[in-house]
């Protein structure tokens, strides 16, 4: 069980460093260890005098709208990839970055490299089902092409997140399709069925979107591409039914007396579906406990993404996916 800090990248992020920073103190005074990392003389001045929260002092940054994979390898000494380093080398227990996806995937793999045996980490992150569940989901983004084989490692880092980090015994997989019979879905659907059938994990076959999200499965796969636009579709499906709700309210006097009444469910509604609430995507796959915050978080955000870091490290869920990924390569060969 780790009880070293979260390293948190300050300048990382849209709303950086202030929300940042923000977010830093909200954990911090909850009893959550972090080790804040960048500009040492602009965070010193952010910071509460009641806390002693420790700076490891980066003098350059990577901007959201810089090229990933170039900026990381020229700014060796950015925040980004000293945010990654600290784990490395055991100043931390996992990081945290809000800033940019790419440059805090590509900083992991410099700084940290892949646990053994992972060809190709994956993002993941938690969404509410309708069940009152919740629903694990990867790949978001990080591999826009896979191979069968990527599917199937993606299964077992998925079951094991849902298992160590939200609790779940025995969590069932399903595979993201366009219909639950055995003979549908793309090529690749297809051709990933047999290494999650093999895998060491309750696997239940095609699953179609609206199933999973209404509860029929707790892990879904999908390769990045279409994992990157179904998250973004839900979000955008969530901003619509909320502006289009406010907007009928507004036209008429009495929806306003039943949204004041409602206001309390309104407020748990925002707060079940809102990213503020998920805290941040995991990077599965390298060897530490990486979260990719959203870079539009606030300081809720912030703080709840810091949670889930340290509760992650204090699992150990990277060594355990390494414990798992061995065990079935020794079962194989």
């Amino acid at each position: 069980m780790s009880h070293a800090p979260v390293a948190v990248d300050a300048m990382g992020g849209d709303r950086a460093p202030h929300a940042v920073v923000e977010g830093v103190v909200r954990a911090a005074r909850l009893g959550v260890p972090v080790l804040l990392v960048g500009d040492e003389t602009i965070l010193g001045r952010m910071l509460p005098r009641d806390l002693k929260i420790p700076i490891l002092h980066a003098p350059d940054a990577v901007a959201m709208g810089e090229s990933p994979a170039v900026a990381v390898r020229k700014k060796a000494a950015s925040s980004i990839r000293l945010t990654m380093r600290a784990v490395a080398e055991g100043q931390a227990g996992a990081a945290l970055s809000c800033g940019n996806t790419g440059a805090a995937m590509a900083a992991a793999l410099l700084e940290l490299g892949r646990i053994p045996g992972v060809e190709r980490p994956a993002i993941t992150t938690v969404v509410p089902r309708t069940d009152g569940g919740k629903l694990v989901i990867l790949d978001l983004g990080a591999n826009v092409d896979c191979r069968p084989s990527h599917l199937g490692q993606f299964a077992v880092m998925g079951h094991l997140f849902a298992r160590h980090v939200l609790g779940i015994a025995d969590p069932s997989v399903g595979i993201l399709s366009n219909g639950e019979e055995s003979g549908k879905g793309n090529e690749l659907v297809r051709a990933a069925v047999p290494f999650l059938e093999s895998a060491p994990i309750r696997f239940v076959g095609h699953v179609e979107p609206t199933a999973a999200f209404r509860g029929a499965v707790d892990v879904l796969v999908c390769d990045g591409f279409v994992g990157n636009v179904m998250l973004k579709s839900v979000e955008a499906t969530v901003e619509v039914v909320g502006s289009l709700l406010k907007e009928e309210i507004l036209r008429h006097q009495p929806a306003k007396l039943g949204a004041w009444l409602l206001k309390g469910a309104f407020r748990r509604y925002r707060k079940r579906t809102e990213y503020a609430a998920i805290g941040g995507a995991q990077l599965l796959g390298v060897n530490g406990v990486v979260i990719v915050g959203h870079g539009r978080a606030d300081a809720e955000a912030v703080a709840s993404a810091i949670r889930l870091a340290h509760h992650s490290a204090q699992e150990g869920l990277s060594t355990r996916i390494a414990q798992s990924l061995q065990k079935e390569a020794d079962s194989s060969g």
